[in-house]
């Protein structure tokens, strides 16, 4: 368990946002830093938003006992995850379909 902790690095952990796979592999350095920062603000954005619907559905379902914004919390938690999970999977998807055209 030690070994595999020991050869990974940061990059390992944000490797999969760095645009560097498909057509992105031939765009300049900073082409690529810009879409970097474009991921990582809207993966922010979107846990921001998950975190957002947690409180307000905890809020909503034991404070004030309102079960509409218990609810409109659910949606916020699942739309904020659902967009974490697509823009961290847009390197498998656009990898996908660059080399289907290829």
């Amino acid at each position: 368990m030690f070994l595999a902790a020991g050869k990974g690095d940061i990059n390992t952990i944000i490797g999969g946002i760095a645009p560097n796979w498909g057509p992105f592999a031939n765009l300049g350095r900073e082409a690529r830093v810009m879409i970097e920062v474009i991921m990582a603000v809207s993966i922010l954005l979107c846990l921001a938003i998950a975190i957002w619907g947690a409180a307000k559905q905890r809020i909503g379902a034991t404070a004030l006992r309102d079960t509409f914004s218990a609810e409109q919390g659910k949606g916020l938690i699942v739309a904020g995850l659902t967009g974490v999970f697509i823009i961290g999977s847009l390197g498998t998807l656009f990898t996908i379909v660059y080399g289907m055209a290829v």
